[in-house]
Protein backbone atom coordinates (compact mmCIF):
# COMPACT_ATOMS: atom_id res chain seq x y z
CA UNK A 1 0.00 0.00 0.00
CA UNK A 2 1.69 3.20 -1.42
CA UNK A 3 -0.62 5.79 -0.34
CA UNK A 4 -3.38 5.02 2.39
CA UNK A 5 -6.31 7.09 1.60
CA UNK A 6 -6.98 8.53 5.16
CA UNK A 7 -4.48 9.84 7.71
CA UNK A 8 -6.22 7.26 10.41
CA UNK A 9 -5.12 4.58 7.87
CA UNK A 10 -1.41 5.77 7.12
CA UNK A 11 -1.13 6.01 11.25
CA UNK A 12 -2.39 2.32 11.80
CA UNK A 13 0.04 1.54 8.50
CA UNK A 14 3.02 3.00 10.10
CA UNK A 15 2.56 1.54 13.63
CA UNK A 16 2.14 -1.62 12.19
CA UNK A 17 5.49 -1.27 10.41
CA UNK A 18 7.50 0.07 13.05
CA UNK A 19 6.08 -2.58 15.33
CA UNK A 20 7.07 -5.33 12.76
CA UNK A 21 3.81 -6.99 11.77
CA UNK A 22 3.64 -9.44 9.48
CA UNK A 23 1.03 -7.67 7.34
CA UNK A 24 -0.05 -4.78 5.24
CA UNK A 25 -2.94 -2.65 5.27
CA UNK A 26 -5.66 -3.35 2.46
CA UNK A 27 -7.81 -1.13 1.40
CA UNK A 28 -11.37 -1.91 0.36
CA UNK A 29 -13.47 -0.98 -2.35
CA UNK A 30 -16.35 -0.21 0.06
CA UNK A 31 -17.46 -0.07 3.71
CA UNK A 32 -17.51 -3.13 5.88
CA UNK A 33 -19.00 -2.32 9.48
CA UNK A 34 -20.16 -5.66 10.26
CA UNK A 35 -17.82 -8.97 10.53
CA UNK A 36 -20.51 -11.08 8.21
CA UNK A 37 -19.81 -7.63 5.77
CA UNK A 38 -15.73 -7.72 5.63
CA UNK A 39 -15.96 -12.09 5.63
CA UNK A 40 -17.02 -11.67 2.73
CA UNK A 41 -15.28 -8.71 0.97
CA UNK A 42 -12.06 -10.82 2.03
CA UNK A 43 -13.52 -14.66 1.29
CA UNK A 44 -13.16 -15.78 4.44
CA UNK A 45 -14.65 -17.25 7.47
CA UNK A 46 -16.69 -14.78 9.88
CA UNK A 47 -14.94 -16.28 13.06
CA UNK A 48 -11.04 -14.71 11.18
CA UNK A 49 -12.52 -11.50 11.41
CA UNK A 50 -11.57 -9.47 14.56
CA UNK A 51 -14.45 -7.59 16.36
CA UNK A 52 -12.79 -4.52 17.95
CA UNK A 53 -15.18 -3.57 20.53
CA UNK A 54 -14.97 -1.05 23.15
CA UNK A 55 -17.15 -1.54 26.19
CA UNK A 56 -17.02 1.05 29.96
CA UNK A 57 -15.87 -1.82 32.82
CA UNK A 58 -17.00 0.94 35.97
CA UNK A 59 -16.48 3.68 33.41
CA UNK A 60 -12.75 2.32 32.13
CA UNK A 61 -12.77 2.28 28.42
CA UNK A 62 -11.89 -1.54 27.60
CA UNK A 63 -10.96 -2.74 24.05
CA UNK A 64 -11.89 -6.48 23.58
CA UNK A 65 -10.84 -8.12 20.72
CA UNK A 66 -13.34 -11.16 19.62
CA UNK A 67 -14.18 -13.53 16.57
CA UNK A 68 -16.76 -12.25 14.35
CA UNK A 69 -18.52 -15.65 15.14
CA UNK A 70 -18.96 -14.42 18.80
CA UNK A 71 -20.97 -12.60 20.86
CA UNK A 72 -19.46 -11.18 24.01
CA UNK A 73 -20.41 -12.43 27.22
CA UNK A 74 -20.70 -8.71 29.29
CA UNK A 75 -21.21 -11.14 32.54
CA UNK A 76 -18.54 -13.48 31.88
CA UNK A 77 -16.37 -10.81 31.25
CA UNK A 78 -17.09 -8.40 33.90
CA UNK A 79 -16.48 -11.33 36.48
CA UNK A 80 -13.36 -11.77 35.13
CA UNK A 81 -12.33 -8.31 35.75
CA UNK A 82 -14.02 -8.40 38.97
CA UNK A 83 -15.77 -5.09 37.86
CA UNK A 84 -19.78 -4.94 38.76
CA UNK A 85 -20.46 -2.79 35.32
CA UNK A 86 -19.70 -3.55 31.65
CA UNK A 87 -21.51 -2.43 28.93
CA UNK A 88 -20.34 -0.84 25.23
CA UNK A 89 -19.36 2.14 25.13
CA UNK A 90 -21.54 4.81 22.73
CA UNK A 91 -19.96 5.38 19.51
CA UNK A 92 -18.84 9.38 20.97
CA UNK A 93 -16.89 7.36 23.71
CA UNK A 94 -15.13 5.05 21.20
CA UNK A 95 -14.07 7.39 19.02
CA UNK A 96 -12.80 9.48 22.23
CA UNK A 97 -10.87 6.50 23.34
CA UNK A 98 -9.73 5.05 20.17
CA UNK A 99 -9.83 8.08 17.76
CA UNK A 100 -11.62 5.68 15.35
CA UNK A 101 -14.93 5.31 13.75
CA UNK A 102 -17.23 2.11 15.23
CA UNK A 103 -16.27 0.05 12.20
CA UNK A 104 -13.19 0.83 11.45
CA UNK A 105 -11.70 0.41 15.53
CA UNK A 106 -7.75 -0.38 14.83
CA UNK A 107 -6.36 -3.07 17.67
CA UNK A 108 -3.57 -0.29 17.89
CA UNK A 109 -2.77 3.24 17.64
CA UNK A 110 -5.12 5.39 20.13
CA UNK A 111 -4.46 8.37 22.23
CA UNK A 112 -4.01 6.52 24.86
CA UNK A 113 -3.36 2.60 25.52
CA UNK A 114 -6.19 0.49 26.10
CA UNK A 115 -6.71 -2.69 28.35
CA UNK A 116 -7.27 -4.87 25.81
CA UNK A 117 -8.59 -8.70 25.93
CA UNK A 118 -8.15 -11.32 22.93
CA UNK A 119 -10.85 -13.84 22.53
CA UNK A 120 -9.02 -17.30 22.51
CA UNK A 121 -10.97 -18.52 19.60
CA UNK A 122 -9.29 -16.70 17.36
CA UNK A 123 -6.35 -18.98 17.85
CA UNK A 124 -8.27 -21.17 15.73
CA UNK A 125 -7.37 -19.51 12.54
CA UNK A 126 -3.67 -19.04 10.65
CA UNK A 127 -4.58 -15.48 9.53
CA UNK A 128 -7.40 -13.52 10.94
CA UNK A 129 -8.31 -10.02 10.14
CA UNK A 130 -8.12 -6.69 12.47
CA UNK A 131 -9.69 -3.10 11.01
CA UNK A 132 -6.77 -0.34 10.59
CA UNK A 133 -8.52 2.92 11.12
CA UNK A 134 -11.13 3.28 8.92
CA UNK A 135 -14.59 0.64 8.16
CA UNK A 136 -12.96 0.41 4.54
CA UNK A 137 -9.17 -0.89 5.78
CA UNK A 138 -8.29 -4.05 7.21
CA UNK A 139 -4.55 -5.69 7.75
CA UNK A 140 -4.25 -9.73 8.02
CA UNK A 141 -2.52 -10.71 11.47
CA UNK A 142 -2.29 -13.74 13.46
CA UNK A 143 -3.33 -14.52 16.92
CA UNK A 144 0.29 -14.50 18.11
CA UNK A 145 0.78 -11.36 16.74
CA UNK A 146 -2.50 -9.94 17.72
CA UNK A 147 -1.13 -10.21 21.17
CA UNK A 148 1.75 -9.00 20.64
CA UNK A 149 0.81 -5.58 19.15
CA UNK A 150 -1.84 -5.09 21.60
CA UNK A 151 -0.13 -6.34 24.75
CA UNK A 152 -3.57 -8.27 25.25
CA UNK A 153 -4.28 -11.00 27.53
CA UNK A 154 -6.24 -13.90 26.18
CA UNK A 155 -9.36 -14.87 27.31
CA UNK A 156 -12.46 -16.75 26.28
CA UNK A 157 -15.20 -13.43 26.16
CA UNK A 158 -18.27 -15.52 25.14
CA UNK A 159 -20.08 -17.79 23.22
CA UNK A 160 -20.58 -18.36 19.01
CA UNK A 161 -23.26 -15.98 17.94
CA UNK A 162 -26.73 -18.31 17.80
CA UNK A 163 -25.71 -20.38 20.56
CA UNK A 164 -27.65 -20.19 23.91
Amino acid sequence: MSRPPHPRVAAVAQLLAEAGATGQVRVLPTEVRTAAAAAAELGVPVGAIVNSLVFLADGSPLLVLTSGAHRVDVDQVAALLGVSSLIPAPAEEVRRHTGQPVGGVAPLGHPAPLGTLVDVELARHDRVWAAAGHPAAVFPTSYDELLRLTDGTPVEVGAEVGAP
